[in-house]
């Protein structure tokens, strides 16, 4: 018993140090980005690196928001992380609600295969679809962009929901439906507040992976419709790479991910949670 009082702080300051380590590894890529943004070209290229005391400038994200064309790309982003978001909630609850409420041969086997489906990398799937947008003069469309992310999307969404629509007791759609509510009203009255958390979880993944996506933006777009990523890749020229600019851009995209995550912590954690638990 002694032993054990005597090894006990010292676990949990053992536990604590893996953690302080592993979160320095984590936020020090964060750091570097943001700390170069605030840099000149000075200290960029100084032979001796300089982390945390200079003098901060803003003069990279005063190019950027003035001169960079972040507007447009920033709009083009929205636009395509956002209906591609919808998108991929509205189909896949659809498919999900469908596999886990009804009955045919082979239904887990489907339900689990959409999940081998997003194991394809986007890297795989940027020659064909660059092929076919050509072949039917789609290129340069955000439409067609955000039709692919949905498509990409779409797997892990359904796998998703489809564990948490196996969840909620047939019984509270019947009882709803014998209470004399129509299919809709079962849906958004019953369903869709049981579903919150789900829901909430696939949308900021899909969000995520549309905002932050470059290959086949890259491949898709054009002048007018380029994306926060292939914009902040404009910044690699034949000169040389733009060190401030380009993580100044760097960092303007990770703000809205980060938020929704900081903001939507607790739904992510009780979906994940609910989502590991059989009913």
């Amino acid at each position: 018993m002694s032993s054990g009082r005597i090894d006990s702080p010292m676990k949990i300051w053992a536990h604590y140090a893996g953690l302080l380590v592993l979160a320095a590894i984590c936020l020090m890529p964060i750091w570097v980005m943001i700390s170069t943004s605030l840099k000149n070209e000075v200290l960029i290229f100084d032979g001796t690196p300089v982390w945390f005391f200079f003098f901060p400038t803003l003069e990279n994200y005063e190019y950027i928001l003035t001169r960079g064309k972040f507007d447009r790309y920033l709009t083009n982003s929205v636009i395509v992380a956002s209906l591609s978001t919808f998108l991929t909630l509205f189909l896949g609850g659809l498919c999900a609600y469908a596999l886990a409420r009804t009955e045919f041969k082979g239904r887990r086997f489907v339900a689990n295969a959409t999940l081998l489906v997003r194991m394809v990398p986007p890297a795989v799937l940027a020659v064909p679809a660059f092929a076919m947008v050509v072949t039917f003069s789609l290129d340069n469309d955000l439409a067609v962009l955000t039709f692919f992310y949905t498509a990409l999307n779409l797997p892990f969404a359904i796998w998703l929901l489809f564990g948490f629509y196996k969840q909620i007791p047939v019984e509270l759609e019947e009882a709803a439906i014998v209470d004399g509510a129509s299919p809709l009203q079962v849906f958004f009255r019953v369903l869709l507040p049981l579903m919150k958390s789900g829901y909430a979880v696939a949308g900021i993944f899909a969000f995520r992976i549309a905002w932050n996506e470059f290959i086949l933006a890259l491949l898709l777009t054009g002048r007018k419709t380029r994306t926060l990523p292939v914009g902040a890749a404009g910044f690699i020229t034949d000169t040389g790479v733009e060190w401030g600019r380009i993580m100044a851009m760097g960092t303007l995209i990770v703000i809205p991910p980060l938020l929704f995550t900081f903001f939507a912590a607790r739904q992510i954690i009780a979906g994940m949670t609910a989502g590991a638990v059989k009913g």
